[in-house]
């Protein structure tokens, strides 16, 4: 969900940016850095930031449309990267997989004026929305393997999926880009059908790597989520 520079004003590009660094800056100060440490963590970090990077490669855009012309659409993973690496190193890891994105894909010098915009959206938001409901199972649901994917996981993806095509539908409205009319005529129905791929890919990913790999996964303790009762 990527925002076109030439529809925004300096106002939001010094906003983003003062509220994404200030957001960067707690990540760093909170983020576990001991973990890189273990060359096995590093590795498995390096790894799902390349698949990150994979999936937001196939990515849908608008500028031929003809109801809708400028955000992109794309999967995220951003649910995936809270569950295993905790919200701040999520935060971290998916704002150099946005970098590397914004050079692979060729756009101009004036599309990292738009960059803090996008790592809020795209980034920042649907890992708070992830950690909060996480958060929220951990502290007043059962400790369930099931309600741990169903919840954390899959329900936890999809609903930071749908945050951020609302929330980007609400920035281009709210900047005078586009009328609501135009957004819930193209941009939003066409976003909100990734909900449930985003959602289906994180739970089965997630459900292999706490079945196989449980160490992978920071927010999982397999001796409470399965433990015989």
């Amino acid at each position: 969900m990527h925002t076109n520079p030439y529809l925004f004003s300096n106002f939001w590009f010094i906003l983003g940016a003062a509220g994404y660094g200030w957001i960067l800056v707690q990540a760093a100060r909170h983020a576990a850095w001991r973990r890189l440490r273990n060359s096995a963590d590093l590795n498995v970090l390096l790894y799902t930031m390349l698949g990150v990077f994979c999936i937001w490669l196939m990515n849908t855009d608008y500028e031929n449309s003809r109801t809708l012309v400028g955000p992109t659409l794309h999967l995220l993973g951003a649910t995936l990267m809270t569950m295993m690496f905790g919200w701040a190193f999520a935060i971290l890891a998916m704002s150099l997989v946005l970098i590397a994105y914004t050079i692979t894909a060729g756009f101009t010098v004036d599309t990292w004026y738009s960059l803090p915009l996008d790592g809020l959206a795209t980034g920042v938001l649907p890992i708070l929305i992830s950690y909060r409901l996480f958060h929220f199972a951990d502290k007043r649901l059962p400790n369930n393997f099931f309600i741990y994917i169903f919840v954390c996981a899959f329900f936890g993806a999809a609903l930071s999926m749908a945050g951020v095509v609302f929330t980007t539908a609400g920035l281009h409205y709210l900047s005078g880009a586009y009328r609501m009319e135009k957004l819930a005529s193209g941009y939003i129905p066409f976003g909100l059908l990734l909900v449930f791929p985003e959602a289906f890919l994180t739970g089965a990913l997630m459900s292999i790597f706490v079945v196989y790999q449980p160490e992978w996964v920071s927010t999982f303790d397999d001796r409470r989520y399965l433990r015989k009762r």
